[in-house]
């Protein structure tokens, strides 16, 4: 019998765990729960005799892997999979997986209110602006960027994206202007909804250079990560611009600087929010155990990313 450990610093709904358990017993297999852990130890213990694993920003570190004698799989239930040591784990022969577009849609959904909320002055009773007419750059066109245009369509914007990886077609398609540059893109957009990944290429990339394009009254929207953003360069923008503000689902590192200094330019959710629905909750957890039963059944790889 393969045994599989659901192992959640922040736990799944209920539902979600109700919905792996029923994926995994009906394939024969052993769950077995680790949530809200706090300490190192509890997680090492967990992960030394299980075949499979489901984390979400749950970090699986060298250290982790080498605990892990039997581990054949672990799934990251969510898109981004910056939290697997994939070296270690292909050094291993353990296949590390993500479910691309199962939290996609909360994703878009959080860029779009967090636009609103600001665009209305915090819904301070202040008069604020409309998003209709304005012009919205999305910073690659994966399953969030593709549903921010859908609903950004939606409010009447004006679409741009910019994505080395996406073809000019597949962009015109979904109603949005492709465009040959990222400077192109940060240039023409009031609003910027980033979605690239973190590696070696785009860390940090995200500057003064870049931010000092942006039309007057900009707006940068980050539900990616934090880590994408050089936040010498953010300080630097906003102490030039004080028609700039910043929309993160993470705080920056320098975020008692912006608060002291630039009160009214930003908005920072408490912890990373975007997938933080039921359904993306459900639909990831659900995704991660019929993954993890699809490779142990039928060898099955697709969404392997090692």
């Amino acid at each position: 019998m393969k045994k599989v450990l659901v192992a959640t610093e922040k736990p799944f709904a209920p539902q979600a765990v109700s919905e792996i358990k029923d994926v995994l017993d009906h394939a024969g297999y052993e769950l077995v729960m680790l949530e809200k852990y706090s300490e190192l130890s509890d997680l090492l213990k967990a992960v030394s005799d299980v075949d499979a694993v489901i984390i979400r920003s749950d970090k699986f570190t060298a250290e982790v892997l080498d605990a892990a004698k039997n581990l054949k799989i672990v799934v990251r239930a969510g898109a981004g999979y910056d939290n697997i040591d994939l070296k270690a784990a292909a050094g291993k022969g353990i296949v590390a997986m993500n479910t691309p577009g199962q939290n996609s849609n909360a994703v878009a959904e959080l860029a779009l209110g967090m636009m609103i909320y600001n665009a209305r002055n915090a819904f301070n009773g202040t008069a604020g602006s409309e998003l209709k007419g304005k012009s919205l750059g999305i910073h690659a066109f994966g399953n969030v960027g593709r549903l921010v245009a859908k609903i950004a369509r939606g409010f009447g914007m004006k679409l741009y994206a910019f994505d080395p990886f996406v073809s000019a077609d597949a962009i015109k398609k979904e109603g949005v202007e492709p465009l040959n540059s990222v400077e192109e893109l940060y240039s023409k957009s009031q609003y910027l909804s980033l979605h690239i990944p973190v590696n070696d290429k785009t860390r940090y990339s995200i500057g003064y250079e870049l931010l000092s394009k942006m039309p007057e009254g900009a707006t940068l929207v980050n539900t990616a990560r934090k880590e994408v953003i050089d936040e010498q360069g953010l300080l630097k923008t906003f102490e030039s611009r004080p028609d700039f503000s910043y929309l993160s689902d993470i705080a920056p590192d320098c975020k008692e600087d912006v608060a002291r200094d630039f009160p009214g330019s930003y908005f920072f959710t408490p912890k990373k929010m975007g997938a933080q629905t039921a359904e993306a909750n459900i639909n990831a957890g659900r995704a991660a155990a019929m993954q993890i039963v699809a490779y142990f059944e039928e060898g099955d790889k697709t969404f392997k990313v090692n």
